[in-house]
């Protein structure tokens, strides 16, 4: 009787510890490697791997993130990038092998690599999306191949326009267009592919808008610059502007169905209602003209050449330069421990400053960097509030004394 009891409760022990392993396995959507399967694993397939420990703050935070991207690419047996991670408090020679000295390390291993290549950018999706299409862009034979597919689909199938940083801003400038933001790594966009091309095709003689993609590993700018945050993001542009994000499913019949509903709404109705609101400037104030010192290509060596200059290259266009301005125009007026600090910004897309921004590597908008008596000695890629931009220019200065 004792003994049999002591059986129920052992079979009811590991029942409950069993659906709690299944559990805590359902939460995560990242692929766990250890000692023993790491250096078979990683060299199958393009690989992405967080390194970590449990009582990491940092880590906890990163999670949920971390398991969105692992979800976005690890559901699809075809994906290009398999998103991992490794418990460094259980594989230890593991961590030190890789010269893990931190929590949260992120790697990025090629396929048929060992030898990862370190993530060092603003833990947040946009930016590990960012940073895996700069990876995958450094591979050729992959890249070269993925393009070439996406190139021929769109020129065999009529009526797909295919969106460049160069042809993007003035195609969408007037009328409607349906836009895929993608990269050619992703499964989901591979899967949806086909059905955009039928669906280009079954409106290639609407007039009034037109279905187009952009690959976002290729004009990083233009998919920054509408917050697209994942693979594949599907936005209605009306006269240049994003007005609705597509969430339905991706069958070709849902699709149709969408693009016929917007092209027959009253967007007129819309416009008069928004031509009736008082017109407000989102991108500079006056304080700013005034504050915040406007840079060339002509004035940047003389302007930089003394003290500390924080710069701002940024585009007109984009949102989160727009929502950078206020905060810039404060960081203007602050009062710092020296003299020598000038807050400036650089518009990219004038013609004077196309050079410029070439020569000082901006790839993407906003870019931030700190300079000292002439010369670039920091990018700035934390978050954009005040007190951290304040930080960030505090601790370079002490640095330098």
């Amino acid at each position: 009787m004792y003994s049999s009891h002591v059986m129920s409760l052992i079979f009811l022990t590991v029942s409950l510890l069993s659906s709690l392993v299944l559990a805590d396995n359902d939460e995560y959507k990242s692929k766990l490697y250890t000692n023993e399967n790491f250096e078979t694993e990683v060299v199958k397939n393009n690989h992405f791997v967080m390194f970590f420990a449990p009582w990491c703050t940092f880590c906890k935070r990163l999670h949920p993130t971390w398991e969105e991207l692992a979800e976005m690419l690890n559901e699809d047996e075809n994906s290009q990038v398999t998103i991992a991670r490794v418990d460094c408090t259980v594989s230890r020679e593991l961590c030190s092998e890789h010269d893990v000295t931190g929590y949260p390390t992120l790697l990025f291993y090629l396929k048929g690599k060992t030898v990862g290549v370190k993530f060092r950018g603003t833990r947040d999706l946009p930016s590990l999306t960012t940073f895996i299409n700069i990876q995958l862009g450094s591979d050729k034979e992959v890249s070269e191949e993925d393009v070439g597919d996406t190139l021929q689909q769109a020129e065999a199938i009529s009526g797909l326009v295919e969106l460049t940083e160069d042809t993007f801003y003035k195609h969408v400038n007037e009328g409607h267009h349906f836009v895929k933001f993608y990269a050619p790594w992703c499964g989901h966009c591979q899967r949806l592919a086909p059905t955009w091309d039928l669906l280009a095709k079954e409106f290639e003689k609407e007039s009034s808008m037109t279905v187009a993609k952009v690959d976002c590993t290729q004009h990083r700018p233009v998919c920054q610059s509408f917050s697209v945050k994942s693979y594949p993001t599907l936005l209605w542009i009306h006269n240049g502007k994003m007005v609705d994000a597509y969430k339905g499913p991706r069958g070709l019949d849902d699709l149709k169905d969408y693009v016929t509903s917007k092209i027959n709404y009253n967007w007129k109705q819309d416009e008069e209602k928004n031509d009736s609101l008082p017109e407000t400037d989102t991108e500079d104030t006056g304080s700013d003209k005034l504050s915040v010192l406007e840079v060339t290509g002509e004035t940047f060596d003389s302007s930089i050449e003394r003290g500390f200059t924080l710069v701002k290259f940024y585009a007109p266009w984009c949102g989160h330069c727009k929502q950078l301005a206020p905060t810039w125009e404060e960081l203007a007026k602050k009062s710092f421990p020296t003299n020598d600090v000038t807050i400036a910004k650089v518009d990219c897309t004038l013609e004077v400053n196309k050079e410029l921004c070439n020569v000082q590597e901006v790839d993407g908008f906003p870019t931030i960097f700190l300079y000292r008596n002439g010369k670039k000695i920091s990018e700035y890629n934390g978050s954009r509030t005040l007190d951290d931009l304040v930080e960030f220019i505090n601790s370079n200065f002490h640095d330098e004394l």
